[in-house]
């Protein structure tokens, strides 16, 4: 199944609380209970201004579906073509 980077802009993301990145996860969770075992989230970076999430999803429309539901901004989805690491390297 293709893996997706979702690129979210939050203002002032990084200096969210403990307590408010709790919520946002929550909300995430609740709506991906809710769209079934099709899609996945991995996990998610947060930066400065901005959160990147990694997901596992049949398409990007189901991304699409996660975000409207949830009430979660998304201001680009790429997928995931190829992992590369220090390994690689090798």
């Amino acid at each position: 199944m293709p893996k997706y980077v979702v690129e979210r802009e939050l203002e002032d993301a990084g200096n969210l609380s403990r307590d408010e990145l709790q919520a946002i996860s929550q909300k995430s969770c609740e709506v991906l209970e809710k769209l079934g075992p099709q899609i996945q989230w991995v996990q998610s970076f947060v930066t400065k201004d901005k959160i990147y999430c990694i997901y596992i999803a049949p398409n990007e429309q189901m991304i699409k579906k996660h975000a409207d539901l949830g009430e979660l901004p998304v201001n680009a989805i790429s997928e995931v073509m190829q992992v590369i690491d220090p390994v690689t390297a090798e």
